[in-house]
């Protein structure tokens, strides 16, 4: 292992470690001796990577953030139904957070302010929803009446309030619980066209990433703070039927059905 594989570890350990101690500590309370213990260093390593604790936490939630915007832009990508598309993308979404300790410490951190709210995950979810539903209003498949403003404020209110939640039950990330919420959703938002046709569980497979997985390679993306890099990385040495989806033969789901007879949240 060369030198910079050798930095680019550590950088990444000592991200994940620190996402830990937030998670489970708070920024306040979580110090920078666990921290490095965690990722099995010094606190020199530590030090050599990022001046202070605020540079750590920065890391961390530039980390959640490109993870984040990857999510968002699965969901523009693609000329198939804008509803399933957002459909799809809040389960994408459940899922890193309820894999990734980095994603979920870096959207905490970022609600919190700890590193002067450089940017906004919130609202960047939010214009990710208006966007998908002002697509979806352009292509006819909002039923009657049902505008993108007022149909993004539910929608945001229903995930945002399962995120906090999950905060202390990982279950309200569960595919279920999301699949119940579009089950209650869908028939008041669709156009009757895609009744029974937009997929309230998700159209894509039921992924589950190890928690060392989902934001990996946004990790390895994000550059140092404070330092120089080669490739993206840090260097040791240098400072810190016919279906209107287009997805061919639609596959009833039994329970998806009974879900529109008005199955509750939780």
């Amino acid at each position: 292992m060369t030198k910079q594989d050798r930095a680019v570890r550590t950088r990444l350990a000592l991200i994940r470690s620190a996402a830990a101690q937030f998670e489970a500590h708070g920024y306040v309370r979580a110090g920078l001796a666990r921290i490095s213990a965690g990722a099995g260093v010094s606190s020199g390593a530590l030090h050599f990577h990022f001046a202070d604790k605020a540079a750590v936490a920065e890391a961390v939630e530039d980390a959640a953030a490109r993870a984040l915007r990857e999510a968002a832009v699965r969901g523009h990508v693609g000329d198939g139904c804008a509803l399933q598309r957002l459909v799809d993308v809040t389960h994408h979404v459940a899922r890193l957070l309820c894999a990734d300790v980095v994603v979920r410490a870096g959207l905490r951190l970022n609600v919190e302010g700890v590193a002067g709210r450089v940017r906004d995950l919130r609202r960047e979810w939010r214009e990710c929803v208006q966007g998908l539903l002002a697509e979806a209003e352009r292509r006819g498949e909002l039923a009657a009446g049902v505008t993108p403003q007022r149909t993004s404020a539910v929608v945001l209110a229903a995930t945002t309030g399962i995120e906090v939640l999950a905060r202390e039950d990982h279950e309200w990330l569960a595919r279920p619980s999301l699949t119940d919420l579009w089950q209650l959703l869908l028939p008041c938002l669709a156009a009757p066209r895609l009744a029974g046709v937009v997929d309230p569980a998700g159209s894509g497979p039921a992924e589950s990433g190890p928690e060392s997985g989902p934001a990996g390679s946004a990790l390895a993306e994000s550059g140092p703070v404070g330092g120089q890099a080669v490739g993206g990385q840090p260097v040791e040495g240098q400072p810190a039927g016919s279906d209107p989806l287009g997805r061919g033969p639609v596959v009833r789901d039994g329970q998806a059905e009974a879900g529109r007879a008005g199955l509750a949240l939780r």
